[in-house]
């Protein structure tokens, strides 16, 4: 087998149609990833060679099958097939010699490719910010993929004396296996057979990634092991020889033993450095348990995607075919644009409908050569079982922060939020969650948009705790104390206090202070704020915590509409800052507020954390270092807005506007009877399980705004500044983190690495990198052919 594998070396090397072959396929491919702006890495901007990996397979098919055509289609045609057969060589040394030799002359072609990876890691923000694992990773993909096509060549090349003929069955077979499944899978009557997964395609994308699964590499092993041995069995035929004199059932002996262990196990191997493809053991326990089929349907699909969205969305399609791996075959996603092929009526239809369902769009600038158009895109997913639906965000925005750290900060959160939307779609026995009444607390219109979006995954009410029984109370997975007007009796309390005792959570969203912005339009503009009576201070203050009878002012705040005069008989309408609606930026680690957009907040107080034995306190949400307490009562008066405040007198430390308190409680009733009015037999318990509780000291951050005809809008939503606040996603993921026992909201400390290209470098190094990369790679190939054919004619000169 040595001696063919020399043979076979010496005579590409020898050949100028090879050099001509490897010349053409690394000028083209350096054309695509550094020349051509659709396919660019300078365009794309991130530092990563995904454009290297998604174009090298259909150069490949054209390479390889070039490499391979004349492997032993020329030895039938010369005749020297017949003198192979005299050497003491068996049929499979012969097939294996020849296929070796190719792979290594593919992985010579593949070896300049090097230069890209040295380049990129030159042009990191910073220097050498490269993943050097998930392209190791991604080159092993590579190489699986050239064998498979080197051993589909060699089977082409057996099967005729003419290479020509060769050269396009090798193609052929190669493009049907490549995406001749995908295309076929299309066909309606088709779409839930799965065929696409006995194509290429969808193995050499999991494997390109940096992650290597062993049912991929058993398919890849599997096919290359197939062709072989159809090469073998044609080899065989050709010399008249008997099946049972070879390696061939040896050969098919094998490839069953690997199937077979294949589908009883398998493990994956990551190579990326922050293991980004390997799943939690939370996700993979809802997927390997998943009770019924799911498919999820991803609309971010379309044409002239910018860099930032293509890599979203390849993301997207990561993560599901990992989530996939692991679902047992229940899970399965697809990708499409709703607006494709419609006209504008039937797509402002479109966009309404999912809407509905919760799948937002986006208006999106996209770069032309007439310059800059709008196009409308849906960086959204929808989760389908049965007959319910989720949607889920995958872009997730947030002020201050650059489109890339956006971008990167909504990758990291892909894995929270498809796994939180598929456990939540196809739980069954879906957790009750109970908003307080009986107090003035928020009505449903004001909580319209929390109650309709938890509805997707919980069973949600409104409670009244005076007449609720106490066994009823200790159903509920969460109880939510949404911004009361009027003071708790006793009876209400005892029952918050012994539902939190046996291990309930509680949302308490509280105002302190009786302050709201209608009051002061409704009065001339001026409004005393004064403390309210909610008798709940000493009950709070036993948990740990006390809010304070004041208002945040904050110069980092949302704005109002105000009246600054009069002009042809119209008020005139200004947006000014209003301080006392401060915007709270989640700056924590805690996996609830992080990555999360500004919190808008109207008439917040400053909270006290007091520390009590066995309570953790983690702090949620705090005003800016630019705040400054007003101490109730206060008088305000909207004739404020026209002073400029003084930036001097607003330094001041955060001051703790949300938190998380768990641990075990001690109990406000200890040594101390039931209160009258209780008639159920309740035993006090002094000390809690373990248990939590969020305490907002601002009730507005959970209310939604209304129009003037009364209907709601989006929570998070400001009709005045047209801006969307996270105010949604924290209530979301609050209720997440208090009603989840598996720990699944700790899926949002994932982190990856951000790695950008260095922009700044591009713009003055861009031609000077293009020409390195095209002209190097093929200039050290024609120098090693020179020097080769120059040791040849030495050689053979003596």
């Amino acid at each position: 087998m040595l001696s063919i594998l020399k043979k076979e070396i010496n005579s590409y090397l020898s050949s100028l149609v090879a050099y001509v072959t490897i010349g053409v396929f690394l000028l083209v491919l350096g054309l695509f990833l550094w020349v051509f702006p659709e396919s660019s890495i300078l365009e794309y901007g991130y530092a990563g060679l995904e454009s290297l990996f998604s174009t090298a397979p259909y150069l490949f098919m054209f390479l390889i099958p070039a490499i391979t055509m004349r492997s032993l289609a020329e030895e039938r045609r010369e005749g020297t097939l017949e003198l192979l057969a005299t050497r003491p060589l068996t049929d499979w040394q012969i097939v294996a010699g020849k296929y070796i030799a190719c792979l290594l002359l593919v992985l010579f072609a593949l070896l300049p490719t090097l230069l890209y990876a040295f380049s990129i890691w030159i042009l990191g923000n910073p220097q050498g910010n490269l993943d050097m694992g998930a392209i190791i990773g991604s080159y092993i993909g590579l190489f699986l993929l050239g064998a498979v096509f080197v051993a589909v060549g060699l089977f082409a090349s057996s099967v005729s004396k003419n290479q020509i003929i060769a050269f396009t069955i090798a193609v052929f077979i190669s493009y049907l296996l490549y995406s001749g499944f995908d295309s076929v899978s299309q066909l309606l009557s088709l779409q839930n057979w799965d065929i696409q997964n006995l194509g290429i395609t969808r193995h050499y994308d999991s494997v390109s990634r940096g992650v290597l699964d062993t049912r991929d590499l058993t398919y890849f092993l599997v096919l290359t092991g197939f062709f072989l041995a159809l090469t073998l069995l044609v080899v065989i035929k050709q010399r008249q020889k008997k099946l049972q004199h070879t390696a061939l059932p040896a050969m098919a002996g094998s490839l069953v033993v690997i199937i077979i262990l294949s589908s009883l196990t398998f493990t994956r191997i990551d190579f990326t450095k922050e293991k980004r493809f390997t799943l939690s053991d939370v996700s993979r326990g809802v997927m390997d348990t998943l009770p019924q089929p799911v498919k999820v349907t991803v609309y971010l699909q379309g044409k002239d995607l910018p860099g930032g969205m293509k890599r979203l969305q390849q993301a997207t399609r990561d993560m599901l075919s990992d989530l996939k791996a692991y679902s047992n075959r229940r899970l399965q996603f697809e990708f499409i644009n709703p607006l494709d092929g419609l006209n504008e009526q039937e797509q402002e239809q479109t966009i309404q409908d999912l809407q509905s369902k919760g799948v937002e769009a986006t208006n999106l600038s996209v770069k032309t050569d007439n310059g800059v158009s709008q196009k409308i895109i849906f960086p959204a997913a929808l989760v389908n079982a049965g007959d319910k639906s989720i949607g889920v965000k995958l872009l997730q925005t947030r002020i201050g922060l650059s489109p890339d750290e956006v971008l990167n900060n909504s990758i990291q959160n892909l894995e929270y939020a498809f796994t939180s939307a598929i456990k939540k779609v196809v739980s069954g026995g879906r957790p009750r969650i109970g908003f307080t009444e009986g107090h003035n607390e928020l009505n449903n219109v004001q909580l319209n948009d929390a109650l309709q979006t938890l509805a997707d995954g919980f069973e949600v009410g409104r409670v009244n705790l005076q007449t609720m029984p106490f066994a009823t109370l200790q159903t509920m997975k969460l109880l939510v104390v949404p911004k009361p007007d009027k003071p708790l009796n006793e009876v209400e309390k005892f029952k918050i206090d012994q539902y939190l005792m046996r291990g309930g959570s509680i949302i308490w969203a509280i105002d302190q202070v009786s302050a709201e912005l209608d009051s002061l339009r409704g009065h001339g503009g001026e409004q005393l704020a004064f403390p309210k009576q909610l008798n709940i201070d000493d009950q709070l203050f036993r948990y740990g915590v006390r809010i304070n009878y004041d208002l945040v002012a904050d110069l980092n705040c949302s704005q109002i509409p105000v009246t600054t005069g009069n002009a042809g008989g119209q008020a005139q309408i200004q947006m000014l800052p209003w301080l006392f609606y401060p915007v709270f930026m989640p700056l924590g680690s805690h996996p609830v507020v992080k990555n999360l957009e500004g919190i808008r907040s109207e008439f917040a107080s400053t909270i006290d954390l007091l520390p009590v034995k066995g309570i953790q306190q983690t702090v949620l949400l705090a005003s800016s270092p630019y705040n400054k307490k007003i101490t109730a009562p206060h008088a305000l008066s909207l004739q404020a807005l026209e002073q400029e405040p003084n930036p001097n007198e607003f330094k001041s430390q955060p001051k703790i506007t949300g938190a998380l308190l768990q641990g075990s409680f001690n109990s406000a009733f200890v040594n101390r009877p039931v209160p009258a009015g209780i008639t159920e037999a309740i035993e006090i318990v002094p000390h809690s399980k373990a248990a939590k509780m969020v305490v907002l000291s601002d009730g507005d951050i959970i209310k939604n705004q209304v129009e003037s005809d009364g209907s709601p809008f989006t929570l998070g939503f400001d009709r005045y500044t047209q801006q969307t606040y996270g105010n949604k996603n924290l209530l979301l993921n609050l209720v997440d983190y208090l009603t989840d026992d598996t720990g699944l909201i700790a899926l949002r400390n994932k982190e990856i690495k951000l790695r950008l290209l260095d922009r700044a470098r591009l713009r003055t190094e861009k031609t000077y990198w293009q020409t390195i990369n095209t002209v190097i790679p093929v200039a050290v190939l024609l120098v090693f052919a020179i020097f080769q054919q120059s040791l040849r004619k030495r050689k053979y000169a003596r």
